[in-house]
């Protein structure tokens, strides 16, 4: 997986954004770990990772984007394919056709913002070499993530940490202690952001 922060270059703490990301992609992956090799910055507002299939990135990918706070984003790549290393003086490196179409994913989703899409965060590329299955599940899935996508962006923060507990298994009661707010505030919440389909969605991607 590749990721790039939206809007990086207008922070007005850059510094302050890349660290309160860091922090988020750490506490979701403690939550629930779900990643081979946690997101990590690379170089400028990009980030990399490594998770075992399909389900697991796209189960990831949601949990940080309603956990990342309001002011800030993130894109999201996701490569299907083979990952293989290559020896380097410093260190071995990530490579692969995997990597490949992660960042033909990441391109892919740049134009499609540019083209009057500007709530999609989520793209999904299959490896040229990978069997017409695969390539129909990923099709599927990015079907998928574009009507999530939609969904998280309309909603506020609050509403974004009720889904995220949802997700981990919280009751609308533990939730409503959390917020200092009442149960059937919660329900209200949850009812009007259409954390139903998210909350099984997700639940489906983590089988």
């Amino acid at each position: 997986m590749t990721a790039d922060i939206v809007g990086s270059r207008a922070l007005g703490d850059r510094t302050g954004a890349q660290r309160r990301i860091e922090t988020v992609f750490a506490s979701v992956e403690a939550d629930l770990p779900l990643a081979d090799r946690m997101l990590s910055a690379t170089v400028g507002d990009e980030f990399q990772g490594e998770y075992p299939d399909l389900g697991a990135a796209l189960a990831g990918i949601l949990l940080i984007t309603l956990a990342l706070p309001d002011g800030l984003e993130c894109r999201f790549g996701v490569g299907v394919g083979e990952v293989y290393t290559v020896a380097a003086a410093t260190g071995d490196l990530a490579e692969g056709p995997a990597w490949w179409a992660a960042r033909a994913a990441i391109d892919a989703l740049h134009a499609k913002q540019v083209r009057a899409m500007p709530s999609v965060r989520t793209w999904i590329e299959a490896a040229e070499d990978e069997d017409a299955a695969v390539h129909e599940q990923v099709r599927l899935a990015n079907a998928y993530v574009w009507a999530r996508d939609e969904l998280v962006s309309a909603m506020g923060e609050r509403a974004r940490r009720l889904v995220y507990g949802r997700c981990m298994g919280l009751t609308q009661r533990e939730l409503a202690s959390r917020e200092q707010i009442t149960q059937s505030a919660v329900s209200q919440l949850l009812t009007a952001s259409g954390a139903a389909g998210l909350v099984e969605g997700f639940a489906q991607w983590r089988r």
